[in-house]
């Protein structure tokens, strides 16, 4: 019997199962970590400790203090935080940053296993919105009561749940593995510097001589974004242009044919729109973001949008480009200048070294990149997609498995 299966019969046994009702802080403790608190900030990765803290980051970094370190290695955890309310299964030792978090333990597992505690606690609404400070401490959940099947039961809604979700952290570890690999060989395939790209394309042989470069000033035509006034509502109401920020590649990738924002025809300076199939840039602000947007359109001011020069669209695949702007990322980054705040050197920039390898080439780099740009990012078919249907499967059967009457 497959896992769906089982979970579907231990929900039709859990409808008319025996049930006892009683608040959380009967059934578990909570205290505050402050006797495992870290006193150095000396962080590093070859340290062995995790030192934990609230928020989204969670593990803050590693330390090499030895003392004062929670052993939940041999009793594993539930760590509540007061900012997310989020619950974290903690089954490894650490230490901690603040107090902000509350470490979760049964009274006694013989009758409430801590595992279907924690499982349980996952299905409490979160009344926090994004960006609120306000602290919800697990005292306030202490008095809630949380359902109590037999001890059997509850093994076996454990037992469903964490197979899903060692199904999902299965995904997990794929989809890191494949985004290192696919990274190896875009740098791989992108060195024409050292002559190493090939091999590993259907017969891809890129000879140095075969490269001609141009600096990116030469290749690209340069333009700033920048924001229409927020006082006139005309340029933002029922707007129809597409206007790229940040947002739009934290939440929809890097390439895009839409935006989250519109203007209207009113906010174009000039009337001229940047043209479709223009990369953009983020030369300020959060620097070496960039996107590859393929419809006309308008950007904000921390980015710059490169437009192929026409004499040079029959010796350049824009695909080909996006993908060397991983190259043209990294030397952002290290190439800063500093004033009120961070912006890319832009006379550097614009010398930047453009590679012009012939066009079938270009196009073999890119199929290749293709198949691990999909596999890494798309959520329609790719490994991010595995994950989300994984997600909401997990989702659904917690929800299931813990809706006593």
């Amino acid at each position: 019997m497959d896992m769906q299966s089982k979970a579907k019969k231990l929900i039709e046994m859990i409808q008319t199962a025996p049930v006892e009702w009683k608040p959380l802080g009967e059934v578990a403790d909570y205290e505050q970590p402050t006797k495992y608190l870290v006193a150095s900030k000396n962080y590093d990765d070859k340290f062995d400790t995790p030192v934990l803290t609230a928020g989204k980051t969670f593990i803050l970094g590693y330390t090499d203090e030895t003392e004062g370190i929670y052993k939940a290695s041999g009793s594993p955890v539930i760590i509540f935080d007061d900012f997310t309310t989020a619950n974290k299964w903690v089954d490894f030792d650490f230490k901690v940053k603040s107090s902000a978090m509350k470490i979760i333990t049964s009274k006694n597992e013989q009758n409430v296993l801590l595992k279907y505690v924690y499982y349980w606690l996952n299905t409490l609404p979160n009344s926090l919105t994004d960006g609120d400070h306000k602290r919800q401490w697990i005292s306030n959940f202490s008095n809630k009561e949380i359902p109590i099947p037999p001890l059997e039961t509850q093994q076996k809604i454990v037992k469903i749940l964490d197979k899903f979700t060692e199904l999902e952290a299965t995904l997990e570890a794929e989809l890191a593995l494949r985004k290192r690999q696919y990274q190896y060989y875009r740098d791989f395939l992108l060195d024409f510097d050292n002559q190493i790209g090939g091999g590993i394309a259907d017969g891809y042989q890129c000879r140095l001589k075969d490269v001609v470069w141009k600096t990116l000033g030469e290749v690209f035509d340069l333009k700033n974004g920048y924001t229409p006034s927020k006082s006139n509502k005309e340029y933002w109401e029922n707007g129809s242009i597409p206007w790229f920020r940040m947002e739009d590649i934290r939440e929809n990738g890097r390439i895009l044919d839409n935006s989250l924002q519109h203007i209207s025809k009113s906010a174009v300076k000039g009337g001229k729109l940047f043209p479709a199939n223009s990369i953009i840039m983020a030369t300020s602000a959060t620097i070496g973001e960039h996107a590859l947007i393929t419809v006309p359109f308008l950007a904000n001011q921390r980015f710059t949008s490169l437009s192929l020069k026409p004499e040079f669209a029959d010796k350049l695949s824009i695909y080909f480009l996006y993908y060397y702007c991983f190259n043209l990322s990294e030397w952002c980054k290290k190439n800063t200048t500093t004033s009120s705040f961070a912006s890319v050197d832009m006379n550097g920039f614009k010398r930047f070294p453009i590679p012009i390898p012939p066009l079938p080439e270009q196009e073999k780099i890119v199929a290749i990149l293709d198949k691990f740009d999909t596999l890494t990012h798309s959520i329609s078919e790719g490994l991010p997609y595995e994950i989300a249907l994984r997600r909401k499967q997990y989702e659904y059967y917690r929800e299931q498995l813990l809706a006593f009457r």
